[in-house]
């Protein structure tokens, strides 16, 4: 199998090297993984692209590289230029430092280069380790992710459904704020709300006098509805959730019927 891993914390990041590992895994003796990663940190970014500007892209060693860019723009460039004699089987994501779960998947750069891979007709999937109590002050804050990693994703392979749709699925993976020790499973489940948490501004002022907001996110550790994704997370399982690009909201058409 021939992988390219790519994250949004940037190709120095801790999290990078564990998703390495976990694709050497997934890759065997006779496979490959290729790393395209952000030179710089991209948390936040979406599914954004450098449509307006160039990327530079370097060489960091074999097949590893690491682009002025967005996760988007590093699964572009592997796919159209460092992997484009020899595509890969498998685009991932991650693992992020912290949950993609419940709203944050809609802000994550981690899920962006998932819905990238998926767009270009490659199986795509993003893992994310949730941060809490639990894991912390661990020796090893992704051991969850680590232990766990290969096999959710020989899992989701094995029974993946056939892709018939126009948009292809990705997969959000979430892995609890555990120890691997502690994690007791894997759930399908919905992307799921924290109600009442929202991101935010706060306001500062500079030894300069000028005004800068930093954004904020809200409380992580607020469950989201049964059967959901933090509330998998916090309850200790490895959560899996099938999404598509598709943004349409299917429930409210007939409604909008009135318009016409």
């Amino acid at each position: 199998m021939r992988i390219l891993i790519t994250n949004d914390d940037g190709i120095n990041a801790p999290g990078l090297a564990v998703l390495h590992q976990i694709a050497v895994d997934l890759a065997g003796e006779s496979g490959e993984v290729w790393t395209v990663a952000p030179a710089f940190e991209q948390s936040g970014v979406g599914h954004c692209i450098s449509y307006t500007h160039p990327t530079m892209i370097a060489q960091m060693g074999t097949r590893r590289f690491a682009a002025e860019g967005s996760p988007a723009d590093c699964v572009l460039a592997g796919l159209h230029d460092v992997m484009k004699d020899c595509p890969p089987d498998l685009v991932l994501s991650g693992v992020n430092r912290g949950n993609n779960s419940a709203e944050n998947a809609l802000y994550s750069g981690t899920l962006g280069g998932a819905m990238e891979g998926a767009l270009q007709g490659i199986t795509s999937m993003a893992l994310s380790q949730f941060f809490g109590p639990g894991n912390n002050t661990a020796d090893d804050p992704f051991e969850a992710a680590s232990a766990y990693g290969a096999s959710t994703i020989r899992k989701i392979l094995a029974a993946a459904p056939s892709n018939h749709a126009a948009y292809n699925l990705f997969y959000n993976i979430n892995f609890p704020p555990v120890v691997a020790s502690n994690v007791k499973g894997v759930r399908s489940v919905a992307q799921g709300f924290r109600s009442g948490t929202r991101f935010t501004v706060e306001p500062h002022t500079s030894p300069s006098g000028r005004r800068f907001l930093w954004a904020r996110g809200g409380n992580q550790q607020i469950p989201t509805a049964e059967n959901t994704d933090a509330a998998a997370n916090l309850d200790g399982f490895v959560s899996v959730t099938p999404m598509r690009a598709d943004l349409t909201a299917h429930d409210a058409l007939e409604a909008l019927k009135a318009i016409e």
